[in-house]
């Protein structure tokens, strides 16, 4: 009878405890993350920026085909494959969506009004009227800036300082690009202040660009200012040859625009607010709500100057400039 008894308990113990089991080999809820991205997929900085994405995921805990599912629409700048792909990514019914710039997230508020977004490098949101406040954003969109608008008035006052004798500065600029308007009113308002008149080029057509850039070489003494755009990344390194080609000193928004050649730079880190991004992503697949995440803009601009660059140009960069600089490329 004992043994009898013994065997009763151990099955019965083994009834209990194997459901216990089963239960927590359960694989965990699977998510999933729609990226809109506005530039092509070889492009270097865009994949740079993905990888600092997933990488800031992965610090959280989420591991692309264990517990997150990641799905990636390459939109190359181009408007129609933006508004394409953004309704086919709110098609998948995704947790979370994410914008890689302005023109991606005006296409996914467009889409959507439910999906949560988060979004990184979007030039003043809240007067784009894409957020309803920076601190508490409402809505379905929150995420980093890109920049304020300020700092449109810096581009023009370090190009001045690099290149003194310009009287005519070239605004390389996509006039359909919301905050576009914003960045050319802010350089118009401070050209008087430095005797220059502006001269703007549109980058949605590359063969009118080119055509532009060099009637503006041959028939001025002149510099240029490369506003930022989803074009003007897409056209990068056709803008830093033909700034070279046609010997006119170039500021540009980003930092990579100098690696690859570029002249100057002034504005936010480009990589960091990606890395940040899966924070506000980590945050609402937990459960909060992206519009009590208030919306970011950088702490801190980057002054970078390509020495090679200058000295190709015959440019002495003055050393009250110099002395500001975070980053000389040699």
């Amino acid at each position: 009878m004992r043994r009898r008894e013994f065997i009763g308990q151990l099955c019965s113990v083994a009834a209990i405890g194997w459901p216990l089991a089963g239960g927590a080999q359960q694989p965990e809820r699977m998510r999933r993350i729609g990226i809109l991205a506005g530039l092509a997929e070889n492009d270097p900085e865009a994949q740079a920026r993905i990888a600092a994405f997933l990488q800031g995921l992965g610090e959280l805990g989420w591991t692309r085909g264990r517990n997150v599912q990641i799905e990636i629409r390459w939109a190359g700048a181009l408007t129609e494959d933006l508004r394409r792909f953004a309704a086919e990514l709110v098609r998948l019914t995704p947790d979370v969506l994410m914008a890689t710039g302005g023109a991606s997230l005006g296409s996914l508020v467009e889409a959507t009004q439910t999906i949560p977004i988060v979004f990184a490098q979007v030039p003043d949101p809240l007067g784009s009227g894409l957020i309803d406040s920076l601190s508490r954003p409402g809505g379905n969109a929150t995420g980093f800036a890109g920049f304020e608008y300020t700092i449109t008035g810096k581009w023009l006052d370090l190009l001045k300082q690099i290149a003194p004798s310009a009287t005519h500065i070239a605004i390389l600029r996509d006039p359909s690009y919301a905050p576009g308007v914003g960045q050319f009113a802010v350089l118009q308002a401070v050209a008087p202040s430095l005797s220059v008149e502006l001269i703007p080029i549109k980058v949605r057509d590359v063969a009118e660009m080119e055509r532009s850039i060099s009637a503006f070489a041959r028939s001025t003494r002149g510099a240029m200012v490369v506003t930022a755009s989803a074009l003007a990344q897409a056209h990068g390194d056709l803008i830093i040859k033909l700034a070279a080609q046609h010997r006119l000193p170039a500021i540009y928004f980003e930092r990579h625009f100098v690696t690859a050649g570029g002249l100057i730079s002034y504005g936010g880190n480009s990589i960091e607010p990606y890395r940040l991004a899966a924070g506000y992503v980590d945050r609402i697949l937990k459960g909060e709500k992206p519009g009590d995440l208030p919306v970011q803009a950088p702490t801190k601009y980057e002054l970078v100057i390509n020495m090679k660059t200058a000295k190709a140009l015959g440019i002495a960069i003055p050393a009250a400039l110099l002395s500001q600089v975070d980053e000389l490329i040699e």
